[in-house]
C-alpha cells in the first residue's frame, strides 16, 4: 500500500455537528437514494458523450470539462489495477482538490456535490471528497458491500467528518480514506476519529469501533441526496422537460 504524508485541512464549519447530529437522530439517510445514485454512475462510462462534456463546459467552463475528462481517463486506466493502487490513486486524485465550506462553496450550510460539480470546481468539503471517492471505487469494479461512507468525530478539530472506509472482508478491519490524513491507513491506527455511524446502498449501519457495527432502519426524506440526483440528472441527460 503506498504511503502519503500528513497534512492539515483548513477547520470546517462547526455547525456541521449540529446538522449531522439532527440528520442522524431523524433518519434522513435513505439508502436506496445511494443506490441509484451510485448505479447511475457505475454506468456512465458509457454515456460520458460530447453532449454531457458540452453541457459541463457551458455551465462550468473549458477547464472544468477537461478536468472530468481527466477523470474519466484515469478510471479507465485503472480498471485492471490491483485493489491497493485503485485506492491510493482515487484517494490522491480528489484529495489535490482545495477544501473549502460549503457556505462559502455553495452559499449553504450543508450541500452534497456530485463528482461531476466536485471535479468542476476542484473544491469542496469532507462530504464531497467521500463521495467522489465511494462512486469512483464502484465504477472500478469495488463492490458497492465493501465501502461505506462513514460519519465520524474528527478528535484533534473537535468536530464531525466523513470518511471511506474500505472492506477486505466483512470482518475485516476498514482502510480509511480520508481528507485529513492522506495516508490509507487500518481504522484502529487511527485514533484521532471516533466512530458514528457508517451507510452505503446496502443499510445503514451504527459504527462501533470502526468495525461493522450494528444494522439499523433508515427512513425519511433524503432531499439531499434527491437534489444530487437532480443535479447528476441534468447535467449526464440534459434539461428532461426541452
Amino acid at each position: 500500500m503506498h504511503q502519503e504524508e500528513r497534512y492539515v485541512t483548513r477547520t470546517q464549519n462547526p455547525v456541521k455537528l449540529r446538522s449531522l447530529i439532527t440528520a442522524f437522530r431523524a433518519g434522513v439517510i435513505m439508502m436506496s437514494c445511494v443506490f441509484v445514485v451510485a448505479s447511475g454512475i457505475a454506468q456512465q462510462k458509457t454515456i460520458f458523450t460530447e453532449q454531457v462534456y458540452k453541457r459541463i463546459n457551458d455551465v462550468y467552463g473549458s477547464n472544468a470539462a477537461e478536468d472530468v475528462a481527466d477523470w474519466r481517463q484515469l478510471i479507465d486506466e485503472l480498471q485492471q489495477e490491483a485493489i491497493d493502487e485503485k485506492l491510493y490513486s482515487i484517494n490522491r486524485f480528489f484529495n489535490r482538490f482545495d477544501f473549502v465550506d460549503d457556505l462559502v462553496h455553495w452559499n449553504e450550510k450543508d450541500y452534497w456535490a456530485t463528482p461531476i460539480e466536485f471535479i468542476a470546481t476542484g473544491a469542496g468539503d469532507c462530504e464531497d471528497y467521500t463521495i467522489a471517492k465511494y462512486f469512483s471505487l464502484i465504477e472500478l469494479g469495488v463492490p458497492e458491500s465493501q465501502l461505506r461512507l462513514m460519519y465520524v468525530t474528527a478528535l484533534e478539530l473537535r468536530q464531525p467528518h466523513m470518511v471511506l472506509a474500505y472492506y477486505e472482508t466483512p470482518s475485516s478491519v476498514p482502510l480509511v480514506l480520508d481528507n485529513i490524513n492522506r495516508r490509507i491507513l487500518p481504522a484502529n491506527k487511527r485514533r484521532d476519529l471516533s466512530p458514528i455511524y457508517s451507510f452505503n446502498g446496502n443499510g445503514l449501519w451504527a459504527a462501533k469501533a470502526m468495525g461493522t457495527g450494528r444494522k439499523l432502519r433508515g427512513s425519511g426524506p433524503m432531499k439531499m441526496w434527491d437534489d444530487m440526483v437532480e443535479r447528476l440528472d441534468r447535467v449526464m441527460y440534459g434539461d428532461k422537460e426541452k
